[in-house]
């Protein structure tokens, strides 16, 4: 009989794992939290539902792993494509698109429902999820700043302005409309929080410095 090796064994749970983080997915997009069991998505999964338990205490616990697995392979694809964008307002548009087309098509309940079916500790844990976003956009913030692209203003601030700006507008119940019409949507957006944050642009759009604000007059020399 062939040995199984460690590595194959460390690769098939991967695999198991990945199948339930799947499974939980799409039971929470096509179903939501109402009725979402372990013996649901194990069947889901096609593992027994030890197996289940075998990765995840509870449903809490399943549930917080889906949203930080979600978020860091998200903040992945990100940070892939802002790297290929110098310009920090350029790359705040990147980021708003991203963050409107997850939303648009992401199942995880808003924040408050979220915290009536955890407990306060795995809540908690989902303040890594938060966390990791609101990173990213502070230091495109910060940079757009330090390089006159942007008035100064408290980039925690700011971030959670924009967050909420996008949270409102990935409408899913726009989703029947046509793929230009999402397109123009996504690009109004774009253009509508970059201004709301003073960014300027030239006749092709392309992001201008602001111009050079006078010293501050003083009685005091």
């Amino acid at each position: 009989m062939p040995r199984i090796s460690a590595s194959s064994n460390a690769a098939q749970r991967e695999r198991t794992q990945r199948s339930i983080l799947d499974a939980f997915g799409e039971l929470l997009y096509s179903n939501g939290l109402t009725d979402l069991t372990m013996t649901r998505v194990a069947k889901t999964a096609g593992v027994g539902r030890t197996a289940v338990y075998n990765y995840f205490a509870d449903m809490g616990e399943l549930l917080v792993a889906y949203a930080l697995d979600k978020t860091e392979r998200f903040v992945s694809d990100l940070n892939r494509e802002l790297a290929s964008v110098e310009n920090p307002v350029d790359q705040l548009g990147v980021y708003i698109r991203f963050q409107i087309e997850d939303l648009s098509r992401r199942h995880l309940p808003p924040g408050q429902a979220m915290r009536t079916v955890l407990s306060p500790e795995d809540f908690a844990k989902l303040g890594k999820h938060v966390g990791q976003l609101q990173a990213v956009l502070s230091e495109i913030l910060q940079r757009a700043m330090d390089e006159g692209y942007l008035p100064h203003g408290d980039t925690e601030e700011l971030s959670q302005l924009v967050h909420g700006s996008l949270t409102s507008t990935a409408d899913r119940s726009k989703t029947m409309e046509s793929p230009r019409a999402q397109q123009e949507r996504t690009q109004a957006t774009v253009r509508f929080i970059q201004r709301g944050l003073g960014a300027q642009f030239d006749a092709e759009f392309r992001p201008v410095r602001l111009p050079t604000q006078p010293p501050v007059l003083s009685a005091v020399s």
